[in-house]
């Protein structure tokens, strides 16, 4: 049993995606569930992909001229969602260990040479993160 998440719940995100390092932000959760915990309603599967933070700064050497990205959730980990319980039909989503995240590259980094700017031309990297729930009440299997 494990903490269910409700709306505005947080995702928080690991600096470090792979060879870039991310200055992170939170980013919140929209819940859609049917049901409700002292008024906020249930996150349920599929709002893991409500959760989008822009405008963060990376760095991945030897690309050290800043660029920035959106943070995203690219997976739950297998103990983040409900495995019995149900809510219209939805499993309900647990705080449980870590999610898969993602970096989408917007305006890339670039590494400075004596010819101009080279950018960085990896368009995603992949890292992890935690949520963090404000419920202390309800928990689901």
């Amino acid at each position: 049993m494990d903490y269910v998440l409700i709306d505005g719940d947080q995702a928080l995100f690991q600096p470090t995606f792979g060879a870039a390092t991310v200055v992170v932000l939170p980013g919140s959760l929209q819940a859609s569930g049917p049901s409700t915990l002292n008024g906020s309603k249930l996150c349920v599967a599929g709002n893991e992909a409500s959760v989008s933070v822009k405008g963060c700064v990376y760095l991945a050497p030897p690309f050290v001229i800043p660029g920035t990205g959106t943070l995203e959730i690219a997976s739950l980990g297998g103990d983040q969602q409900a495995s019995t319980t149900k809510t219209g039909g939805k499993a309900p989503l647990l705080v449980g260990g870590s999610f898969t995240a993602r970096f989408k590259v917007e305006s890339p980094a670039q590494q400075p040479t004596t010819a101009g700017p080279v950018p960085d031309p990896t368009p995603s990297y992949q890292g992890s993160g935690r949520f963090l729930t404000t419920n202390r009440i309800l928990r689901a299997s």
